[in-house]
């Protein structure tokens, strides 16, 4: 059982969303990745959720979590939201709020074999961990280069 993850900006375009797609569909296909991990911020977290959802219904074998830096702590945040693929990984709870999300990351790259990114520069979060998971030699799929 091979996993993967995500890495991208909060902003990143609807426009490479067919290659997220593509890709996805070349992960499970070929490289038998039946596995994903996806964030809870901006644009391509959520693009990439929605595309994982769509997928499922044609890919009963692949499972996605949405992976949670915070676990909601007031009745209104968790009312109206469907937490049905979230998880919440040990360890978490004991981490200090401003460190929560990139202790969340390192613990998606650490547990996937694939990462998937969306990088356009080189300074930020994003290019941090795409240079982490490119130090644990995760094979990385970079969108950006894909879509110039």
């Amino acid at each position: 059982m091979l996993s993967c993850t995500f890495i991208g900006h909060k902003d990143t375009p609807d426009e490479i969303q067919p290659i997220l797609e593509k890709t996805l569909v070349d992960l499970i296909q070929n490289k038998n990745v039946n596995t994903f991990y996806v964030g809870t911020h901006g644009r391509f977290d959520k693009m990439v959720r929605n595309t994982l959802k769509s997928l499922k219904q044609k890919y009963e074998n692949i499972d996605y979590s949405v992976v949670l830096a915070y676990l909601p702590y007031k009745k209104s945040e968790y009312t109206d939201e469907d937490f049905s693929d979230t998880i919440y990984p040990e360890g978490l709870e004991a981490v200090p709020p401003r460190f929560a999300i990139s202790k969340r990351n390192k613990w998606m790259i650490d547990n996937s074999d694939y990462i998937v990114s969306y990088v356009k520069h080189h300074f930020g979060n994003s290019a941090q961990f795409e240079e982490y998971a490119e130090k644990k030699n995760k094979n990385v799929i970079k969108l950006y280069s894909l879509s110039l």
